[in-house]
């Protein structure tokens, strides 16, 4: 026990005065941030909404997520972020076998092991199920050959969840089979992709003669494209306006890092670490309207209409998943919500640049590539929020199109939530080798 021990996360229901509890009895900043996750993840505080028996608490995503408030406002470490809580975790809670789950998943919430989402590729664009990459069975392991590409957080990943064709002869969607592979082999080359914001989260990653393992495969061989879309709705909802979830951490998880042996204190009360999604943009709104008070642009009619509807999309977000809560909690769902929620925040990032722009007037058009110019500018007499705005106006471009592109998203609400007929195209029944490729 700490002298943090009389501070207070603020509860209001049971778990949440057991949260405060284990935190004033627990959290130790001199701890190293394996030592502090260990606790945090065995405990199941990182990933409350995880099951009671796969290492979390059976917590609402709601719920899950005041967890993640009350750890913050309390002054301790939060959740391991990353891809591993985000996307990994929850796919092979829904459709791993039992070791899986407790050798991978204890890893995702301690942070033992960071994870990447091996999905896109060059040739097969917004058609997903379009992939080349292949995996043929050599005896107990697959050998693996092809190309993806957006891989964000590859270059710190220890693991991959990988989608690879199997079967060239059975039709397109079933064919593919879904891995855990291990990214720490010689054959996987991960190539970082360099931004107009003058960072690299993303990547792109080469596979020549990769190995995976057999009993690597999450759920069933040929059955990678449930699992795919298992991933995809988490990654929807947890991308998508109003989730109160991302794949951000102060400290980032994985071997490659080098986070795991610091100190966890010096990782609280500074910045979070953003992934490139809404997370790192959460406060956007009152940033913006912080400066258009100090700039006294708040009078202006057209900033005071941007910054109204920017607050009522983040309401109505708010509001859609408390619906989207008590709908699970009496037994009902939202059909498309999650692709609802995704379209809303590509909506409020695009409003958010375009405000913030307009509000910073000349001083939006100067922007630091690099450390040597991120210094120079802190260091400038411009507004303090600068490097946020422009580096959040470069980035707004890319949540549109990860995670899957708009178009994308309203194709499925259109056909799988509305009932419209599919566009035409080759029948569903049609082997993968003969349908006409991409590239």
């Amino acid at each position: 026990m700490t002298d943090t021990a009389t501070r207070s996360a603020t509860p209001s229901e049971p778990f949440l005065e057991e949260l405060d509890r284990w935190l004033n009895s627990e959290w130790d900043p001199d701890l190293t941030v394996a030592e502090w996750w260990e606790k945090l993840g065995t405990e199941g505080w990182a990933a409350p909404a995880w099951p009671t028996g796969n290492f979390g608490r059976g917590l609402s995503p709601a719920d899950a997520g005041r967890v993640a408030r009350a750890i913050a406002e309390f002054g301790a470490l939060g959740a391991p972020g990353g891809l591993g809580l985000l996307l990994a975790g929850p796919t092979i809670v829904t459709h791993g076998n039992d070791e899986q789950k407790r050798t991978w998943l204890r890893d995702i919430v301690t942070g033992q092991k960071g994870w990447c989402q091996l999905f896109s590729e060059p040739g097969a664009g917004s058609d997903l199920a379009g992939l080349n990459s292949r995996a043929v069975q050599d005896g107990d392991e697959w050998i693996v050959n092809g190309q993806k590409v957006w891989t964000s957080a590859g270059h710190v990943a220890d693991m991959g969840m990988l989608i690879a064709r199997t079967d060239p002869d059975a039709p397109k969607h079933s064919g593919i089979t879904y891995f855990g592979i291990d990214m720490h082999q010689p054959g996987i080359e991960v190539r970082p992709l360099k931004e107009m914001t003058g960072r690299a989260l993303f990547n792109e990653v080469f596979l020549t003669d990769a190995r995976v393992a057999n009993d690597s495969i999450i759920g069933e061989r040929g059955q990678g494209w449930t699992v795919a879309n298992t991933t995809l709705a988490f990654e929807r909802a947890g991308l998508g306006a109003g989730s109160g979830h991302a794949a951000a951490s102060a400290a980032t998880p994985g071997t490659v890092a080098g986070d795991l042996d610091r100190r966890a204190g010096d990782f609280v009360g500074g910045r979070r670490r953003s992934g490139g999604g809404p997370a790192g943009l959460a406060g956007a709104y009152g940033l913006i309207l912080d400066a258009a008070r100090k700039s006294g642009q708040v009078d202006d009619p057209i900033v005071r209409q941007g910054l109204m509807r920017l607050h009522s999309l983040n309401e109505i977000a708010r509001v859609g998943g408390l619906r989207l809560k008590a709908e699970k909690a009496a037994g009902r769902d939202l059909p498309g919500f999650g692709n609802m929620a995704k379209l809303s925040m590509s909506e409020i990032l695009r409003l958010s640049r375009d405000l913030s722009l307009q509000v910073l007037g000349a001083a939006g058009t100067i922007h630091s590539y690099d450390g040597e110019g991120r210094e120079a500018l802190a260091n400038a007499d411009l507004p303090p929020t600068l490097p946020f705005v422009t580096e959040m106006a470069l980035f707004a471009q890319g949540p549109p199109i990860y995670g899957g592109t708009d178009q994308i998203q309203r194709n499925i609400i259109g056909e799988r939530v509305l009932g419209l007929p599919k566009e035409p195209g080759p029948a569903k029944d049609t082997p993968y080798s003969e349908l006409p490729k991409n590239g």
